[in-house]
């Protein structure tokens, strides 16, 4: 079946869909058993192809992924970018073109180094390689990787053993076999039913145990608009909102956080408002909030910082090119409104930061775009009891970006067995649990609080222990029975 012809025509127009597939597993869609079948989409009629009809393939996959499942790149470069809609038509175009690239070099790699023997393996192996380049390679996008959709599935089991890769490649690995079952190969139920099923039953669901009593927690969001918030408007507005909504907390609160930036202005010039919250806060309870630092040597950092009963603080470590930094500055600067940013770019924290402390629990912070790095996480997750995230959703507008933002970290506390708490300035404001379920959400597009228990855990997750490089060892291990340097006479 790998085999298999299909005119250029409607092999690129599978692929477009199968791209589109592969956007409904993710949120809010949630159809997760589509995974296997977009990658067989892909899979069918391969080995028929040569290398260059193998990446445009890919490529056509790439853009029905992309242009279904990023389209609130849109949204951010016209609304809140003051870019022009044919302008930003293009940028978003380009965008997705650039990133469907991804996908035409893993297929071309794919069909330049891999033949038919044992397909099934190196094909699975081959996606996962991709992800894996595609995570890294130009600060990384690994946005709808195929394993994020398995959140709330019968896979979600394996998530702390390998993590997002280990799933993106069971899935691959169920959609090659899938293939080779329609061209009655029989044998193949037996690796997918043991795949599927194993997690059911032997797995457990719990790695990490309680190491503490539970913070009640209080998590806040603003709900400011984005066009107005650095305008002196827009920051009376923040102080008030936020002020008036930590006041509102009950006094048994152990921890109350802010969203990314909460207060749109630098720590120095904050320094007075967040002194009179400081002053109106219950004995005991501590304060954590997103904040913009500026130093003497003139950097500038997105962080964490605490307030009350908190120690330490956290400087973003992962920045977002042309969000936080541009990329060729001296190239783009000037160009169009949209590569000005709205504030000065931000300097990377340092790696290796210590986790900060409340109530005797250490907290793992990734503010927004972080969190979907899985091994960034579970590095902060080594040495932390508690993950945390803020964010600032509000660029993404009313699209589907925040949900799949929030099925990603999720995964994050799935992945390492963590509670995980995330404020956010817009939604998704939630508490998860080590299994990866929310158990408090606050309505987005609102002003709103949420308090729930958050519970320090302790002990690793597999996942947690090694990150991704086992799994991504694993896809290596698959492609390599089908290499054809191997099998030349």
């Amino acid at each position: 079946m790998s085999e298999l012809r299909f005119s250029p025509l409607l092999g690129c127009l599978l692929a477009l869909a199968a791209g589109v597939l592969t956007t409904l597993t993710a949120s809010p869609f949630e159809l997760w058993w589509l995974g296997p079948v977009a990658v067989g989409l892909l899979y069918l009629g391969i080995h028929a192809l040569t290398p260059g009809q193998a990446a445009l393939r890919g490529w056509c996959y790439g853009l029905g992924l992309f242009g279904s499942g990023t389209s609130w790149v849109y949204v951010s470069i016209h609304d809140y970018g003051y870019t022009g809609v044919p302008l930003a038509v293009f940028l978003t175009a380009l965008f997705v073109a650039s990133m469907a690239l991804f996908l035409a070099v893993t297929l071309w790699l794919y069909r330049r180094l891999c033949g038919p023997r044992l397909a099934f393996l190196s094909f699975a192996g081959a996606w996962v390689l991709g992800e894996w380049l595609r995570t890294w390679l130009f600060t990384g996008f690994p946005w709808l990787l195929l394993g994020s959709a398995h959140v709330d599935s019968p896979l979600a089991p394996w998530a702390p053993i390998g993590g997002v890769y280990l799933l993106s490649l069971i899935t691959a690995l169920t959609g090659t076999l899938l293939v080779e079952f329609l061209a009655r190969r029989w044998w193949t139920t037996a690796p997918v039913a043991a795949l599927w099923l194993v997690p059911l039953a032997l797995l457990p669901t719990q790695w990490t145990q309680p190491a503490g009593e539970p913070l009640r927690v209080a998590l806040l969001q603003g709900n400011l608009d984005q066009l107005i918030k650095w305008t002196p408007e827009g920051q009376r507005e923040a102080a008030n909102t936020y002020s008036e909504l930590t006041r509102a907390q009950p006094d048994a609160v152990d921890l109350i956080v802010w969203p990314e930036a909460a207060l749109p202005m630098f720590e120095d010039q904050a320094r007075p408002i967040l002194e009179r919250v400081q002053s109106n806060l219950s004995p005991g309870t501590a304060l954590l909030t997103g904040i913009l630092q500026r130093d003497a040597e003139g950097s500038y950092f997105n962080s964490v910082i605490a307030l009350g009963e908190a120690e330490g603080e956290y400087r973003k470590e992962h920045l977002v090119p042309f969000g936080e930094y541009l990329p060729l500055e001296s190239l783009l600067a000037g160009t169009i409104a949209f590569f000005d940013l709205p504030m000065p770019a931000m300097t990377r924290g340092p790696s290796g930061q210590a986790p900060m402390r409340v109530a005797g629990t250490t907290i793992g912070n990734a503010i927004c775009y972080e969190i979907i790095y899985a091994d960034l996480v579970a590095e902060r997750a080594r040495d932390s009891e508690l993950l945390m995230t803020v964010s600032n959703d509000t660029w993404f507008g009313e699209s589907i970006g925040p949900l799949q933002h929030l099925q990603m970290a999720r995964l994050r506390a799935l992945e390492n067995g963590r509670y995980l708490i995330r404020a956010t300035s817009n939604g998704v404001t939630v508490i998860v649990d080590p299994r990866g379920r929310i158990t408090a959400r606050a309505p987005q597009f609102e002003v709103a609080s949420i308090t729930g228990e958050a519970v320090p855990m302790r002990g690793f997750t597999p996942f947690t222990r090694t990150g991704s490089w086992p799994a991504w060892l694993l896809a290596l291990l698959l492609v390599l029975p089908g290499l054809r340097l191997l099998h030349k006479p």
